[in-house]
């Protein structure tokens, strides 16, 4: 079993390309694609999909690419989690969230200079030349010592997102992700709203840098009438804010990194 994440799209050849290399190599693999939609060079949204789909994937190996520092000197790792889940790509953060999400770390490999890479290597396609060859490999039933030379896990570049704090009576959270519908996912957790005074079913204020806006603290979509902005917590138990048949990012001028502060209106 092989999963793939990256911000490859589908206009290009690249994603077709990495699933032959895998093909070739282990032929009775299962690949699931999770996404190549993301945004390109995204590392932190991709960090944040990984993290969020890794505990409904089925156990095996995990590939994710978002590498715009392919080339330079940003290592190339594999991971082996003490669940049995093995996560292949570059040193940038991209794997830590899925890597620290309660899964230990067992072992990690610098596969750089791996035996089961590509050759010759491009400098500009690792996806294909470095790491769909190794993730087919350890499929495949090759030893992960194999894979690389051994590194310290306290080694690995960690991401360190936004966390959302108390200010004025208000919940500052952030903006993480924007996904295709509009939706904006925060950094507020289920825990976070402990002593916020935001109440399901009952109105709350939203302020960010482009204005401020009313939202209703819904369950789901059809709670509110279309067009109305609605804050629910969404499928991951993260506080999001959306439009019923509409963009919230659009509308109310969110991009990732963005500041929204909320209160009970």
């Amino acid at each position: 079993m092989i999963t793939f994440l990256s911000d490859y799209g589908h206009r290009d050849d690249f994603v077709g390309v990495c699933h032959g290399v895998i093909a070739s190599i282990c032929p009775d693999a299962r690949v699931i694609d999770i996404t190549h939609g993301l945004p390109r060079h995204d590392v932190l949204a991709g960090a944040i999909v990984l993290r969020n789909a890794l505990p409904y994937m089925p156990a095996g190996v995990h590939l994710a690419v978002i590498d715009p520092d392919v080339g330079a000197e940003r290592r190339a790792v594999a991971l082996r989690l003490a669940g049995g889940n093995v996560l292949v790509g570059p040193d940038n953060g991209l794997l830590s969230l899925a890597a620290h999400g309660g899964e230990v770390i067992v072992e990690a490999a610098d596969i750089g200079r791996s035996r089961f890479r590509l050759a010759p290597i491009s400098a500009t396609f690792h996806g294909r030349d470095i790491f769909s060859p190794v993730a087919a490999q350890i499929a495949a039933g090759a030893s992960f010592a194999d894979a690389g030379a051994p590194l310290d896990p306290a080694a690995l570049v960690v991401l360190a997102p936004p966390h959302p704090r108390r200010e004025s009576g208000a919940l500052v959270a952030h903006a993480l992700y924007v996904d295709h519908f509009g939706n904006v996912q925060l950094d507020v957790r289920h825990e976070d709203l402990a002593g916020s005074g935001l109440r399901l079913g009952h109105r709350v204020a939203l302020l960010s840098g482009s204005g401020s806006a009313v939202a209703q603290f819904a369950r789901t979509f059809a709670d509110v009438r279309p067009g109305e902005l609605l804050v629910y917590e969404d499928a991951y138990r993260t506080l999001a804010v959306a439009v019923s048949s509409g963009d919230a990012a659009a509308s109310l001028g969110l991009a990732p990194g963005d500041e929204l502060r909320i209160r009970p209106a």
